[in-house]
């Protein structure tokens, strides 16, 4: 029985450790970086905390003034705290006038609104950004598999070269030129790795770990096409995107400030109540009488309105123009490049796949024929040279069209303001 507890503790163990280190071998995803960038942005924290805020000033434009107490001493004959003739307790608040709270508050609400938007639209650019990083890692590190392929036929290519020339068949400066092909393509690969490396320590940055730590992500090339109709993308950017939301509120803002100038017009109230209480009942308005309430109210009266009020309405018509036209415009512009981005990336999609489901592969086949030609004798090396090359260029540009569909679409989605595959 023991021996048994113990080899079932033994295996329990070795399960454990093997999760472990699946789980530490995992593969990051797009959308798991995409993650941790949002998390680690201070500019998205930075952001959150101004819509914290801007949430906390809207109870205080609905806060009363805070009242004031006054006391009076008057007709001390002796100090101004000695034994006065007369002690009045006062007791004022200032009012404005009924409704401009509401409209102030509604300001404030709109506000925070806007700085939500902000955070909003930070973490779509934060998006954006670690998409980039990670698209570009994902394409160099398959133009460094592309060429490492290209390293492996020159390969081949000098060895068959060498095996016509032994034989006669081949003069040496095909093996020369082979090998001076071989040599460069090598050298590229270096270039390649390098690529690798700097675009791995770009998304550690943008991730915002150390530069060095090793950064496990799933490197798979995939495409998707884009299936949603362009009419329904700017729909959704009308709908979605954070800058014409916030010059829409901005315009709303503008709207109510024109109201609240005009209510500049309309006169603030100050009330207040009082009591006087006599030490001499011979001093006050009645004999025997020493106590007295007191009660007021006072409003100011806009005299020179012509020059503050109407000055004030008048910046306010012209921000409100200013807001609508911004809101015009950003709407034009947004139309216009989402029309823009959609069709550059669908073309650059179809030229992708076009590539890839039948330029490579034909470009594969001819690469393999013309090998089989030249040691045949039937093609010289320039032709065997010059398919090599073809090939290595249609995977090229297979990648060139899938790196502007990849920027394409993360543009798109920027213009419209929310992933496209949700």
């Amino acid at each position: 029985m023991k021996t048994g507890g113990a080899l079932m503790l033994a295996i329990a163990t070795l399960g454990f450790v093997a999760s472990q280190a699946r789980a530490a071998d995992a593969l990051l995803s797009e959308s798991q970086l995409v993650e941790i960038a949002i998390e680690a942005n201070p500019q998205v924290k930075t952001a959150s905390y101004n819509w914290d805020a801007a949430l906390h000033s809207i109870k205080q434009t609905v806060a009363p003034n805070d009242p004031i107490l006054g006391y009076a001493n008057t007709d001390s004959v002796s100090n101004p705290f000695g034994r006065p003739d007369l002690r009045t307790f006062s007791l004022t608040e200032s009012f404005q006038f009924p409704g401009k709270a509401l409209y102030q508050r509604d300001q404030a609400v709109r506000s925070a609104e806007i700085a939500h938007l902000i955070l909003v639209a930070t973490v779509r650019d934060v998006r954006a950004a670690t998409e980039t990083g990670y698209f570009q890692l994902v394409l160099d590190q398959a133009l460094t598999d592309v060429n490492a392929e290209n390293v492996r036929n020159l390969d081949q290519v000098v060895r068959v070269t060498e095996t016509a020339y032994s034989g006669s068949a081949a003069q040496q400066t095909d093996v020369i030129s082979a090998e001076f092909n071989l040599a460069a393509a090598r050298q590229l690969q270096r270039q390649y790795l390098t690529a690798v490396q700097n675009d791995e320590t770009a998304l550690n940055l943008q991730l915002y770990r150390p530069v060095g730590e090793p950064l496990s992500v799933d490197r798979t090339l995939n495409l998707e096409a884009l299936t949603v109709p362009l009419d329904s993308l700017t729909d959704r950017a009308y709908a979605l995107r954070q800058e014409i939301l916030e010059a829409a509120l901005a315009e709303r803002n503008a709207n109510t400030a024109l109201y609240l100038a005009k209510m500049e017009y309309l006169p603030d109230f100050t009330a207040g109540i009082g009591n006087d209480q006599y030490t001499l009942s011979s001093a006050g308005p009645q004999p025997n009488k020493f106590n007295y309430w007191v009660s007021s109210i006072g409003f100011n009266v806009p005299i020179f309105f012509w020059l503050h009020q109407n000055e004030d309405v008048a910046r306010a018509k012209a921000s409100l123009a200013a807001a609508r036209s911004s809101q015009d415009l950003i709407r034009i512009q947004t139309a216009a490049a989402v029309a823009t981005l959609y069709r550059s990336a669908q073309y650059a999609y179809e030229t992708a796949i076009l590539y890839r489901d039948s330029l490579i592969p034909l470009a594969r086949q001819n690469f393999r024929v013309a090998l089989t030609a030249y040691q045949s004798g039937k093609i010289d090396f320039v032709t065997l040279s010059t398919v090599l090359q073809s090939e290595y260029a249609a995977r090229v540009n297979y990648l060139q069209a899938a790196n502007q569909f990849l920027a394409g679409e993360v543009s798109l989605e920027q213009a419209i303001g929310a992933p496209l595959h949700q």
